[in-house]
């Protein structure tokens, strides 16, 4: 089993984030859970949903403790949630930031993961490059798709059309080949 945890902020697409994923995963002939966890209900608030992965089917049904792979939506909770709770030793690091892991102050920790498993990518800036708004689940999606291996980019695709038919997809599709694209290139 492949379990997703995914830190973001109210308002940013955390909770549809990973019933994408679900979606995705199940367009590939896999098992796929998922759900979210918050507080209070409010833009801003944080936010967490789980998503979890599977050939077979899905009996667990609590919040995922040891995540195989971190979506970091919003870096301000960086160093406010211990986002990076239980992540597994291999495990996969995607964060939302246009700045160097350095400036991030977390270079240090993401030193330890394989190469290839940590990526920062720029998905408020592609979002709103693509889709004029500042919601970077969907080219998240797509970078966790190039760093992980998990789903193919064409999945993701065809399940944020589904979810987002016409051209707010299309565009949400856009940003999701564009992180793609730079996590292939760019993962560390």
């Amino acid at each position: 089993m492949f379990q997703v945890r995914i830190h973001g902020r109210g308002g940013q697409g955390v909770v549809t984030a990973a019933e994408l994923l679900s979606v995705a995963a199940f367009m590939e002939g896999k098992y796929a859970q998922a759900f979210p966890s918050f507080g209070s209900e409010r833009m801003g608030a944080p936010v967490v949903s789980y998503c979890r992965l599977d050939d077979k089917e899905i009996r667990l049904r609590e919040p995922i403790q040891e995540p195989d792979a971190l979506i970091i939506q919003d870096t301000t909770l960086l160093h406010s949630v211990d986002v990076f709770q239980g992540l597994k030793a291999g495990g996969y690091i995607l964060i939302n930031s246009t700045r160097t892991f350095d400036e991030l102050g977390i270079a240090e920790f993401v030193a330890k993961f394989p190469p290839h498993h940590v990526c920062a990518v720029g998905a408020t800036e592609l979002a709103m490059t693509h889709v004029k708004r500042p919601v970077p689940n969907a080219a998240l999606l797509g970078g966790f798709a190039a760093i992980s291996g998990q789903l193919q980019m064409q999945s993701v695709a065809r399940a944020i059309l589904e979810k987002f038919p016409g051209p707010i997809g299309e565009a949400n599709v856009a940003a999701a080949q564009a992180a793609f694209a730079f996590a292939v290139a760019n993962a560390v």
